[in-house]
Formats: structure tokens, sequence, C-alpha cells
């Protein structure tokens, strides 16, 4: 499958769409799954150091052939151990994932690195100038949070990795102000939770209107999850 670009504010492009190795992958061999996303197209490849599958998937991107080129490789920053820093923290998850370096490189949660978030955001710059990543940004930040780091930044974030889908879109509106002001990407996480934890909900009739409608149009079955990507995709969020 071919698939299209976002742009970032660092000058980067990013594929729309990641092959996630959370959830259902949490602290499991992820080396199969990542061969099979590969194959099947994905380019996009969504880690983080605290699901504990760095390694396996390492793994299959080496299994995969593909060359480094060719695929986008995001982790995400842990809680930081004594006397590591996400400079640090980055090189040991590139050996596991046996790559010289990540396209970016989240931090992934604020709740970890409370009252130090502008000194974790001074080595996430630090591990970018280093090269170890091309491109930086931050998952579940708040718009305060993002503020706070914005007041020391040189590089502002690349990305905001949130929980994004219709029935939380409003309450990201003070985000998406800042995220427009500075080109943040804003990305998703759980976008397909409407048709799990909230089934039975009022866009259940929506989503199934909008499914027969393309389905008619494209001649070919549509999933309500492929629905709900599409108004992801039409919003500019990434999808993971």
């Amino acid at each position: 499958m071919t698939v299209s670009t976002l742009p970032l504010n660092d000058g980067h492009q990013v594929p729309w769409i990641a092959f996630g190795t959370g959830t259902a992958l949490f602290q499991e061999d992820a080396e199969d799954a990542i061969r099979l996303a590969i194959d099947n197209g994905f380019t996009h490849l969504d880690g983080a150091q605290v699901y504990g599958n760095e390694e396996t998937m390492g793994n299959g991107i080496v299994a995969s052939g593909k060359s480094r080129s060719e695929l986008f490789v995001t982790t995400k920053l842990a809680k930081l151990q004594p006397g590591a820093t996400p400079k640090s923290a980055l090189q040991e998850s590139l050996k596991k994932l046996k790559v010289d370096y990540v396209d970016l490189y989240l931090v992934h949660q604020p709740s970890n690195h409370i009252g130090k978030l502008k000194e974790i955001w001074k080595g996430m710059e630090e591990a970018h100038k280093a090269g170890l990543t091309k491109s930086i940004g931050v998952s579940n930040f708040t718009a305060d949070q993002l503020n706070t780091i914005l007041e020391v930044a040189t590089i502002p974030p690349a990305v905001n990795q949130v929980e994004a889908h219709p029935y939380v879109w409003k309450a990201l509106q003070e985000n998406l102000v800042i995220h427009d002001k500075y080109k943040i990407v804003t990305s998703s996480y759980a976008g397909l939770s409407p048709l799990f934890r909230g089934k039975g909900g009022p866009l259940d009739p929506v989503i199934e209107q909008i499914r027969a409608r393309l389905e008619k149009t494209r001649g070919a079955p549509v999933s309500d999850g492929q629905v709900l990507n599409k108004w992801l995709q039409q919003k500019g969020v990434l999808v993971v």
C-alpha cells in the first residue's frame, strides 16, 4: 500500500498511519507482528521503552529485509533510571532496535517527570543534536504541559500523541490551538475506542451511514474502523 505523509515542523515527513507495538504486544515478542506489518505495507513503526519489546521489534525490522531509509521508527522515553538522561536512554533503545537512529523520539508520559519537564525537554534536544533522532516530540501532554516545555524549547515538539477520536475531540481543543500555533502534528492512539469502549453511543448510527455510503461509492467493503481512521486522517491526525 502507498502511504501518504504529514509534514513535521522540523522539515521532516511522517507516514500518516503507524503500526503500534503497545496494547496487544505489550511485553510480548513483537518480531513476527513487525515483519508481517512491514510485509503488508506499513513503514511507520511506533514503539516505546515501556512496552518492553524493543529488542524483538528490532528483530522484526532486521528480518523484514527493508533498508533503514525505507522505515520510520518511533520510540518513547520511559521513566528515567537514576543517572540516566533522555540521550542515554535512547542510546540503549537504539541497541535493542538495532538501528543507528530513530525518526521520532517522544516523551511518553509527563507524569513520569513531575517538576522536571523543562529539564527533560532539554535532554530530548540533546539527543536530537547528537543525531540519535531526527525529530522529537511528546505524548499525553496537556496544553499546560506543552506551554511549560515551550518556555525553554529551542526545538518545539514535532508531535503530541494523545487519545483522539470524535468523543474526545472537544476536550482536545486547548491542545489543538497550541498544536496549530506551533505546527505540532496531533498523533492519535485509541482512535477506534468508539467501536469498543464507546459502543452503543450516538456515533454508532453516524459511522454506519458513512460506512454504507462509502461502500456504495467504492463498490467494496468498508469497515467501521476504516471510517474512523479516515475521519482522523481528514483532520490531519497521525494514526497509530
